[in-house]
């Protein structure tokens, strides 16, 4: 994975986080990286993240390549400096998706991408893509399991509630009326 992929610390829930050895507590190893293959992987179903290229964040901002995949999906592990877990695995298109929205550049058009988080998502802004903690009016939200449409066309949204407060026990439109709108349908 190149190194043009900057995939920042700051998002949250569909934010697309890495980890880096600045995130860690002092007073925590940082994990080896078979401990980091192995928080990606929990990301996707075992087909898929057996396959997958597995990336962290180095401590220079860029993506370092812990090992190749073969089935263009990409997968990270948790991030320790947000509140919860939130490995995610991804195709080209949502990583392409990822990089626009971390870079605060338009999507790419007509590139529909898919995410897998099935080890959970980190609290997040339901409104605000760039909120970094909650605040009264931000809609601050919890989810659990789950997989995310990116990139698909406006009215495909329309389906689904928008709603700043979602019951996220059903599918709904995160960040309506963005750029980086997507669907999150939790998965039991």
């Amino acid at each position: 994975m190149s190194a043009k992929y900057l995939i920042g610390p700051v998002i949250v829930v569909t934010a697309m986080v890495s980890i880096s050895a600045g995130a860690w507590a002092a007073d925590k190893a940082i994990p080896t990286d078979a401990a980091l293959i192995a928080s990606a992987m929990s990301a996707a179903p075992a087909g898929i993240a057996k396959n997958a290229t597995i990336v962290v964040a180095d401590e220079k901002g860029g993506m370092r390549t812990l090992r190749e995949g073969t089935n263009g999906f990409t997968c990270m592990p948790d991030n320790p400096a947000t509140p919860g877990p939130d490995p995610m695995c991804m195709d080209k298109n949502a990583l392409d998706w990822a990089n626009a929205y971390m870079s605060h550049k338009p999507p790419p058009s007509g590139k529909v991408g898919f995410i897998y988080m099935l080890a959970g998502g980190t609290d997040a802004s339901n409104t605000d893509p760039y909120a970094t903690k909650p605040t009264a009016g931000n809609h601050w939200i919890k989810t659990g399991a789950h997989v995310m449409i990116v990139g698909a066309e406006p009215s495909f949204y329309d389906n689904y509630p928008k709603g700043a407060d979602p019951d996220t026990s059903a599918p709904y439109v995160m960040w309506a009326g963005t750029p980086y709108q997507h669907l999150m349908a939790p998965i039991k």
